[in-house]
């Protein structure tokens, strides 16, 4: 058991030390009141739909709408995120863009 925790505080150590070197900046999701639960799949939809709807109402140059795109990028599964963006294309999108 110890041994495994020393693998993975190693782990942690170079992945954080990589993301040093990279110099990326680390960010976190702000807490959202609309979604006070563990379970985040209402988040990842709501940002993923709200992304499109802003984009559509002021036009794909409106810098604001890409914090809804940071938002689903970070909380939803990427098979979801490539499967509606599919059925959007297609016209087979459930939601209201």
């Amino acid at each position: 058991v110890v041994a495994a925790l020393t693998k993975k505080v190693k782990k942690k150590k170079y992945q954080m030390a990589a993301v040093k070197e990279s110099g990326e900046k680390l960010w976190t999701l702000p807490f959202d009141a609309r979604f006070p639960n563990q379970n985040q799949t209402r988040n990842c939809w709501q940002n993923y739909v709200d992304y499109f709807r802003c984009q559509k109402i002021k036009g794909e140059d409106y810098t604001p709408c890409e914090y809804f795109k940071k938002v689903y990028s970070h909380v939803c599964p990427d098979a979801w995120v490539e499967q509606w963006n599919e059925q959007r294309e297609n016209g087979s999108f459930a939601g209201k863009i």
